[in-house]
Order: C-alpha cells, then sequence, then structure tokens
C-alpha cells in the first residue's frame, strides 16, 4: 500500500508527482496491467517459459562477444 503524507506548503500538483513516482516505484502499476485481463495458468507458464528463453539467448550472445 502507498501512503502519502501532505507536506507543509506542497502544492497539490508536487503531491500527485510525489504520488505517481511512488506508485511507480512500489510495482502496484504494472501489477494492475497484469492483472486487467485473466490469463490462463497454461498461457502464464508460455509466457514465463518465453521470457527464460529469451534472457538465456541473450546472456549466450553477450558471453560471446
Amino acid at each position: 500500500m502507498v501512503k502519502l503524507r501532505l507536506r507543509e506548503n506542497e502544492s497539490i500538483q508536487d503531491a500527485v508527482r510525489r504520488f505517481r513516482k511512488l506508485v511507480e516505484y512500489s510495482g502496484l502499476k504494472r501489477e494492475m496491467r497484469r492483472r486487467e485481463y485473466y490469463e490462463k495458468p497454461s498461457d502464464i507458464r508460455r509466457h514465463t517459459r518465453r521470457q527464460a528463453e529469451r534472457r538465456a539467448r541473450r546472456a549466450r550472445l553477450m558471453s560471446n562477444t
């Protein structure tokens, strides 16, 4: 959960800017996007496997150079 206390003499625009940064850093925005639509467990596994394959391929390419 993100909490923000308004500082003394802080404008609303500055507070909103700080709030957006806090939400971004906490990972809340990414989590909301991920849960926006239902994804079947098999699709989740497929997605994570493909990400791992991409990471491994990149690691191999970087180690060869």
